[in-house]
């Protein structure tokens, strides 16, 4: 069994003898096994392990049995205890998820802070399995249907080769110390109904059930592969990136087909769900101006688009620009001349520059977000308008409209940045002394 967790390991490209690993070890049978075939393969390890306190006093008997192994196999050990009820309660989950994230979350901090290479856990084939039939009953796409990976990230499963039955022969004729957790009969979890009430049915019904589905886990691996480049080739021809915002062809999208597969796949790695797919597709034949929010992004319906935006910090809402600047970089990169009027009256046609009396300004000045409820005089006109109206006018998207920033004199506009300068403080025959501040991109 050595030499095939070896030949698994070289294979798969897990890991090799330079490396030094984290083991998670419980005090199990998938985990003591797993243990003992490293050390005896030449591996160099530490050990990880974490204290539920799920079973009281047994809780506590794992943990002196890990640290003997840390003693026999001559290995560092990290311990930690968590208070795992109270925890899955604070974050409303199941306890089985709570002890799964506090174990990686916990398992990454440790590796990271000792220089270890990568997290081997005991997940063997029939683990395989019975995440098939969690993932199936729960509902997933392609990818549940695939199983684990040997590698997923810093978090590698080296025993993935051996069956349950394997791992127990190995324990029996080596003689190794191992601890039963009684929580593993407890048919209130979904991975024991499956692992002792469904399996046992499947394998009654065909004796080679357990290689068969393996067998089918692998060919829907191979065919995950397959779907995969086809999203991803139908996303560079519908998409395309600016910085962290992705613009979705609203048209080229419509025209794939099945729309809703596609949407899903698109959207899946910016945390929408399945749930959210339908009222998108619902969207694209209505109005601009929907939206739509996973935990991390925004998506838009943006006339031609679908914009989809990450989530930032809170940003500040107001800055300013002294009288002695100039050039500025936050919000927005600007850069400031100031110089004598000769009397000659020129505009620029360029909307990234702005030419200001100085005398009609009082510094400093306030850039802002714009506002509803925003009027100023347009260049060139007798009258105020709604900065509102103007955006419609000027055929704005909403995202552009959510950049726009404003350079303002007090109460007063007096340029919407990149767009227009308001009448009132233009130069004139009468100006002195001119402020010039052009917009860089």
């Amino acid at each position: 069994m050595i030499q095939r967790l070896i030949h698994f390991i070289t294979e798969n490209k897990i890991f090799d003898k330079s490396h030094k690993i984290l083991v998670g070890v419980s005090g199990g049978i998938d985990s003591v096994v797993l243990l003992d075939l490293l050390d005896k393969a030449g591996y160099s390890m530490a050990i990880a392990h974490c204290n539920f306190q799920l079973r009281g006093a047994e809780s506590d008997k794992d943990e002196r049995l890990v640290h003997a192994l840390a003693l026999k196999y001559d290995v560092s050990i990290f311990k930690i205890a968590f208070d795992t009820l109270a925890i899955a309660t604070e974050r409303k989950i199941s306890i089985e998820m709570a002890a799964r994230d506090l174990r990686y979350e916990w398992f990454e901090k440790i590796r990271s802070e000792n220089n270890c290479d990568f997290i081997a856990v005991a997940h063997h084939r029939d683990d395989q399995l019975e995440t098939f039939f969690l993932n199936l009953a729960r509902g997933t796409g392609l990818a549940g249907l695939t199983g684990m990976n040997p590698v997923n990230g810093k978090v590698v499963r080296p025993l993935l080769f051996a069956s349950r039955g394997e791992i127990e022969n190995y324990r029996h004729e080596l003689f190794l110390d191992f601890r039963m957790d009684a929580t593993n009969q407890n048919l209130e979890f979904q991975r024991n109904k499956i692992r002792h009430s469904l399996m046992p049915i499947m394998d009654s019904l065909n004796p080679n059930f357990r290689e068969g589905l393996i067998r089918t886990m692998d060919h829907l691996d191979k065919t995950a592969s397959i779907y995969n480049r086809t999203i991803t080739e139908a996303w560079q021809r519908v998409a395309t990136t600016k910085d962290q915002t992705h613009y979705i062809s609203i048209e080229a999208v419509q025209n794939l087909d099945p729309l809703d597969t596609y949407l899903f796949e698109f959207l899946k790695p910016f945390g929408f769900k399945g749930s959210n797919i339908r009222d998108i597709v619902q969207s694209l034949s209505g109005l601009s101006g929907k939206q739509f929010t996973s935990a991390t992004h925004r998506l838009l319906h943006d006339r031609e688009n679908l914009v989809l935006t990450p989530f930032m910090e809170e940003e500040v809402s107001h800055f300013y620009l002294d009288q002695e600047q100039n050039e500025i970089s936050d919000p927005i990169h600007l850069k400031i001349s100031k110089e004598m009027s000769n009397g000659t009256i020129h505009y620029t046609d360029s909307q990234s520059e702005a030419s200001i009396d100085q005398d009609k300004i009082q510094f400093p000045l306030l850039i802002r977000r714009w506002q509803q409820g925003d009027y100023f005089k347009p260049l060139g006109m007798t009258g105020l308008k709604k900065l509102s109206d103007y955006f419609v006018d000027s055929k704005l998207s909403i995202l552009e409209k959510e950049n726009v920033w404003i350079l303002a004199n007090g109460e007063q506009i007096v340029w919407i940045i990149g767009y227009r300068l308001d009448d009132r403080y233009k130069i004139t025959s009468q100006t002195k002394r001119i402020v010039k501040i052009k917009a860089v991109v």
